[in-house]
């Protein structure tokens, strides 16, 4: 009996697809052209499992992408159910920052993905954005940043993050750079 495309996976396959993306996101970050044979080794999967879940290298690489944006996006909520809205929001960048670099350290991945003839295109950043407007509404509505500020604003501002060398002293940099951001937002908050 075949499983419906739609229908949740066995929580073995669950555990076996989440363990193939972990190894190729540190695999692919050390090197954009990491043998799919050494990813699925490295998981402790076979080829077939590996091939059912992700029929190429441009589909792992794609959906590496998507789960890792998914939980950043994700993490916004919660961050809002248990803080603060300007400790969520400034804490939110920090994974935003994380993201950021693993985003750079996969950038070789997803462009040789993406960029030749007939490959997918690479997914839009819609729940990033969704994301930073539900923090940045929380924060305007509790009076902690300034009026107006947009999603798209927001996305400018911390623009720097991708400039950013990965295998450099990121953090310290980040976390300036994200600083005078959140001090940006919080001039002319009515709250201050």
């Amino acid at each position: 009996m075949r499983q419906k495309k739609d229908a949740p996976l066995r929580s073995d396959a669950q555990r076996n697809r989440e363990t193939i993306l972990e190894v190729a996101v540190a695999e692919l970050t050390r090197c954009a052209d990491a043998p799919l044979s050494v990813i699925a080794r490295k998981a402790g999967v076979g080829q077939g499992t590996f091939y059912r879940n992700f029929p190429n290298r441009e589909a792992l690489v794609l959906e590496i992408y998507r789960h890792e944006m998914k939980q950043v996006a994700d993490s916004a909520a919660e961050l809002l159910a248990c803080r603060e809205p300007d400790r969520a929001l400034r804490e939110w960048m920090d994974h935003l920052a994380r993201f950021a670099m693993t985003k750079a350290g996969l950038a070789d991945a997803i462009r040789q993905a993406t960029t030749g003839p007939g490959s997918p295109a690479k997914p839009g950043n819609s729940p990033l954005m969704a994301a930073a407007e539900l923090l940045l509404r929380a924060n305007e509505e509790a009076g902690t940043i300034r009026p107006g500020v947009t999603s798209e604003d927001f996305v400018l501002a911390i623009a720097g993050l991708w400039q950013l060398d990965p295998h450099g002293d990121w953090q310290s940099r980040a976390t300036r750079l994200l600083d005078l951001v959140m001090d940006g937002l919080r001039a002319g908050a009515p709250g201050r």
